[in-house]
């Protein structure tokens, strides 16, 4: 599909499937398919390249981010970040509810959430528990906006329903127009089933419950047995008045005070049996992640039983998902038949995807993992000698390369006059390791040296804009489309925001040489998006960013300088002031 090989179905829903891929870089991805349904209706066509669109402007906290769409195929898609976790409907049917205190964290945490997805100009719709992935770091939040683009089409007008009806709003259960005060009352629900087990509008079905929600003026639900402090912001949230409910940063600021914990503090923030659940997901990422490594992105799981059976009713249950992650990290095949979790990347015009870098991603919870139910166990079982023989392969190619690399730099002294001090290099795959001169770099040839290159933000309040840059060249597009391919990085502005897209893995060296570039681009790499604050922590003068680039070379930007500019609205931006350097492996 578009150049993503399709390695399992990992989620089934109401808009369509989706499929474990992996990027050129071998990072997991979440690719969600439309169905062919929706695909033939030109007005879903049209709303979905605006909502994708939208969604892919949304940076912030708790948000798994929307990395690639295209609409002009047979079926459209879209693309996020995979992330190992569990959806929150899959935790509460695993483990049952969730203490007081994780469900203010988790509700405050998802209103900041929602914050950045309102701030962006995009209203969730969909807000339920399995829109809500739970992992070690905090709760992630999906699908924000694409519900919508459902609404006008000929299945809706026919009679279809689009979102989850016991989580709706007032005013979508009675077809009025939605506001972002909608998605807090979404939120209200799930903080009342997720603390509970009890729906604030009773036990009744799906559509009896909208039904009661949509008369919430007339007959508003009855709240006083919850437990206080939930109980208040229930009375907050659950509020038949869009006007009366608290905004996305007040509902943020009254969890973290009534949690008494900052609310991004995840030390212990979950129950044990589930931490230990996520704790063996993010295992299982690694694990599949330095098995599928080292050849076709497919490698190690595209054998492996990776169905995760039915999504929900929007086709984006996340029961395994990635949170942003290392290159270390791989595919999770989930240990148990549920929907699961993922995060896209799109390439438009059905070229290769782009390799997208994931932030560091979160240590694991510690503790047991708990026992699969016997379907998972099954499963895990037919999976086992394929994984055992995998390992040792794995064992044995690190074993060798390890003594071809040790014999070498025997070679290497011994041709030197076997002077006593050996240094170790780190090399990416492909360099030579052929003997030199001392203090000449083996493997590595200077294309170009120190050249000058200054990534300018720009001023386009209203619009979007995008700056690529094509680090080979080195050349630098500043009315580029928000299609990153052939770039190694790009500079977007939406509305009052400046983000600084890394595309290919970039991490930062500890040195000039080649070999601490590439050690530094492999082993200490940024997360893949870098908002406004993130970049005045990451990137100071002096800053050496090293990435391997699209054309296999190696990168190295030097940061000479960064001038904080300002528009005539007072919106703040960097540009930064670099020198290029880059080097072809052997």
């Amino acid at each position: 599909m578009a150049g993503y090989r399709l390695l399992a179905r990992i989620g089934e829903g109401g808009m369509g499937s989706v499929y474990l891929s992996r990027t050129r870089g071998n990072q997991p991805v979440a690719l969600k398919v439309i169905r062919r349904e929706y695909a033939q209706d030109e007005e879903f066509r049209r709303r979905f390249e605006q909502e994708a669109a939208a969604a892919r402007r949304v940076q912030g906290y708790h948000i798994v981010p929307v990395v690639d769409h295209d609409t002009t195929g047979p079926q459209p898609w879209l693309a996020t970040v995979y992330v190992p976790g569990l959806a929150l409907d899959r935790v509460l049917a695993l483990h049952g509810t969730l203490p007081l205190s994780t469900v203010l964290q988790l509700t405050g945490c998802a209103a900041e959430a929602l914050h950045a997805v309102h701030k962006a100009g995009v209203i969730h719709r969909d807000m339920k528990p399995s829109n809500i992935l739970i992992g070690s770091d905090g709760p992630w939040i999906i699908d924000f906006g694409i519900a919508r683009a459902a609404d006008a089409t000929q299945l809706t007008r026919s009679g279809g329903l689009i979102g989850t009806p016991q989580f709706m709003s007032p005013e979508h259960a009675n077809g009025q127009e939605q506001t972002p005060a909608a998605d807090i009352f979404s939120l209200g629900l799930i903080a009342a089933v997720a603390a509970t087990g009890r729906h604030p509008y009773g036990d009744s079905g799906a559509i009896t419950l909208a039904t009661k929600i949509a008369n919430t003026e007339f007959r508003p639900p009855d709240l006083t047995s919850y437990p206080e402090p939930l109980r208040t912001v229930l009375e907050r949230t659950l509020a038949a008045d869009p006007a009366a409910r608290p905004s996305p940063s007040e509902l943020a600021a009254l969890c973290e005070e009534l949690a008494e914990r900052p609310l991004r503090d995840f030390t212990d923030w979950l129950p044990a049996p589930v931490a230990a659940g996520i704790a063996r997901q993010e295992q299982l990422a690694g694990e599949q992640g330095a098995l599928a490594g080292g050849g076709d992105p497919a490698g190690a799981s595209a054998e492996a039983d990776v169905s995760a059976g039915s999504g929900d009713s929007a086709g984006a249950a996340g029961a395994t998902t990635v949170p942003p992650g290392d290159g270390s990290r791989g595919a999770v095949p989930p240990n148990s038949p549920t929907p699961g979790g993922y995060t896209p990347t799109q390439t438009p015009g059905g070229g290769q995807p782009t390799q997208h870098a994931p932030a560091r991603p979160p240590q694991p919870a510690s503790g047991p993992a708990p026992s699969s139910p016997p379907s998972a166990t099954a499963a895990a079982r037919s999976r086992t000698p394929l994984v055992v023989v995998a390992a040792a392969l794995a064992v044995v190619v690190v074993a060798t390369a390890a003594w071809v690399f040790t014999r070498d730099d025997d070679k290497d002294t011994s041709a030197q006059g076997g002077s006593g001090g050996r240094t170790a290099s780190s090399s990416p795959p492909g360099a030579s390791a052929s003997p030199g001169t001392s203090g000449t770099p083996s493997g590595y040839t200077a294309v170009f040296t120190a050249k000058p290159l200054t990534l300018r933000a720009q001023f386009t309040t209203g619009r979007s804009s995008y700056t690529n840059v094509d680090l080979d060249s080195p050349r630098i597009d500043t009315h580029a489309s928000s299609s990153t391919t052939g770039a190694e990085l790009q500079y977007a502005e939406w509305g009052t925001a400046h983000t600084l897209n890394l595309v290919t893995t970039t991490g930062k060296s500890a040195g000039a040489t080649p070999e601490q570039c590439a050690e530094g681009a492999a082993a200490n790499a940024l997360p893949s998006q870098l908002a406004d604050a993130d970049q005045g922590k990451e990137l100071t003068k002096g800053t050496l960013l090293c990435t391997v680039t699209d054309e296999k070379n190696l990168a190295m930007l030097k940061i000479k300088d960064v001038v904080v500019q300002k528009d005539a609205s007072g919106i703040e931006a960097r540009d930064y002031v670099t020198e290029l350097t880059l080097w072809k492996t052997a």
